[in-house]
């Protein structure tokens, strides 16, 4: 019984992993939207809920560490991660703020900001989309559920269709072009300097 439950979810895995070569050509487009930010000294900056939130900081981090080779850091912060700014946020103002507040004070018109949302209606989510817009910074949407009202406030948006833990699960590795294109480091002299041409 528990062996047929974990094939399911594999099979229901590999279906949207499948499914998702569909976005290719539009994941490209955000990877080297992600490049261009890069290499004109911006910064990447992540957010979302629960889950989503994990992504962001787990992407935020592989480019700032690494991800599968040794290079020269790269410019990304979750804004899910400073507890202080979180609730004092969402203690003086409304816990929609607790991103917008951080975009309106962190993010500039040459960075860009990437919403990670299971369903697209997080009022968090919305607002910091809507600040985003309002102080010029672009934005790109990682949805699921058809993308919801976010995919109507960002720039860009990759969402799959239908609900489904699978998509949760996939969209880390699609929404980082480390993984789907490829920032891979190379030497550049003594230093590490980053290779932003997206492989395909």
């Amino acid at each position: 019984m528990m062996q047929e439950h974990i094939e399911r979810g594999l099979d229901s895995l590999a279906s949207t992993a499948i499914a998702s070569k569909r976005l290719s050509q539009q994941i490209a487009g955000v990877a080297s939207r992600y490049a261009a930010v890069l290499r004109a000294g911006g910064t990447l900056f992540f957010c979302g809920n629960g889950g989503s939130a994990a992504d962001a900081q787990h992407v935020a981090a592989e480019y700032v560490v690494r991800y599968s080779g040794t290079r020269r850091p790269l410019a990304a912060i979750a804004l899910t991660t400073d507890g202080s700014a979180l609730t004092a946020a969402s203690n003086d103002l409304s816990f929609e703020q607790v991103f917008a507040r951080q975009v309106e004070a962190l993010c500039r018109p040459d960075d860009l900001l990437v919403l990670h949302s299971s369903s697209g209606q997080s009022p968090n989510l919305l607002t910091a989309a809507r600040t985003a817009r309002r102080c010029g910074v672009p934005t790109v949407g990682f949805l699921g559920k058809g993308g919801g009202t976010l995919a109507q406030l960002v720039d860009r948006t990759r969402s799959r269709p239908a609900a489904g833990a699978s998509w949760s699960r996939c969209r880390a590795h699609v929404s980082h072009p480390g993984r789907s294109g490829g920032v891979s480091g190379s030497r550049s002299s003594s230093r590490w300097a980053p290779d932003l041409r997206w492989r395909g």
